[in-house]
């Protein structure tokens, strides 16, 4: 069995191949059964085990295990760290031991990218990034792939991070234009009204973004709040917008944004326009006009992370 490595995977995933093999997943299906979530006590505070499996119907089967930690933030350490294996499906056998960290983060960016690619208008060029971890970089490069964006706002909780943040994206060529303006930003209300795309990747448990300041033709990407009792938006972020989500199952079961609204009574999970393979097959309608404000909310998707190991396993450079 292969090893692969952090820098294999971000050799092997340029951000339009891994969005394109998103979408064909997505548009093929895979069986993807719900992911076994566990709650981990422990002596410096909670953590999350995370088992994924999913397996294509005449294909390449995989699992990713993922922990997550956020008291590692103390420590200097990732909150997040996981594996993911590759086998066969002709035999079983396993192919490859992937790095499951930097796959999940890039196959995340690219999902949003992809959500952001069918529901964003097309000549967005302002990107909000609400988040400073390891998942805002990528994040910034997979908007990037997919929108004009000339103009990246960052904020963070610290605005030495956000400023760093800024900094590296400076002189960042690797988008469908080049940056004209990088900033850190303070005053989260006028850039969230400022920005047509907005990313929000935290650990909050709080609204961080308040409906009232979204403006006409605002995409909104909630990639944070993965579990029940997490949140990044308040209820009206849902009632002035057109929700939709990776998968039905997953907004259902473990999308904080969504299920703290419901239990408010400001939100109803029919009100979901539609999950994103409906999208890509063409099966429900996307934003209702340009100025309509979509909300894309993904916890993740097994299927994201099969479609990515795939990229990576048939990528040559990955393979020894």
């Amino acid at each position: 069995m292969q090893v692969i490595t952090a820098a294999q995977v971000a050799a092997a995933l340029p951000w339009m191949a891994l969005i394109d093999r998103l979408e064909q997943a997505f548009r093929d299906g895979v069986e993807s059964p719900p992911r076994h979530h566990h709650a981990l006590i422990r002596h410096d505070g909670e953590a999350t085990m995370l088992l994924m499996p999913a397996w294509q119907k005449s294909g390449y089967i995989g699992m990713k295990m993922v922990n997550v930690f956020p008291q590692n933030a103390t420590h200097g350490l990732p909150a997040i760290s996981g594996i993911y294996i590759l086998c066969d499906g002709a035999n079983g056998q396993p192919l490859a031991c992937i790095d499951g960290s930097e796959l999940t983060r890039r196959r995340t960016a690219a999902a949003s990218a992809l959500a952001a690619r069918l529901l964003a208008v097309e000549d967005a060029s302002t990107l909000l990034v609400i988040g400073t971890g390891r998942l805002a970089p990528m994040l910034i490069e997979a908007h990037a792939a997919v929108h004009p964006i000339r103009h990246l706002h960052i904020w963070g909780r610290s605005p030495e991070k956000a400023c760093a943040l800024a900094e590296r994206y400076r002189t960042y060529r690797g988008g469908r234009t080049a940056f004209e303006s990088v900033a850190a930003v303070d005053d989260l209300a006028a850039a969230v009204a400022d920005a047509q795309v907005i990313s929000c990747a935290t650990l909050a448990h709080e609204p961080l973004i308040h409906g009232n300041w979204l403006t006409p033709g605002t995409h909104l990407d909630l990639v944070g709040a993965f579990r029940p009792d997490m949140r990044e938006t308040d209820a009206a972020c849902l009632s002035r917008s057109e929700v939709f989500v990776d998968t039905y199952a997953g907004a259902r079961g473990e999308a904080g944004d969504l299920l703290c609204a419901a239990a408010e009574g400001t939100f109803r999970f029919e009100d979901i326009r539609a999950e994103l393979a409906e999208l890509i097959r063409g099966l429900r309608p996307r934003r209702s006009s340009p100025d309509a404000i979509t909300v894309f909310k993904s916890v993740g998707a097994s299927l994201e992370d099969l479609a990515a190991a795939v990229e990576v396993w048939e990528h040559d450079g990955a393979r020894r």
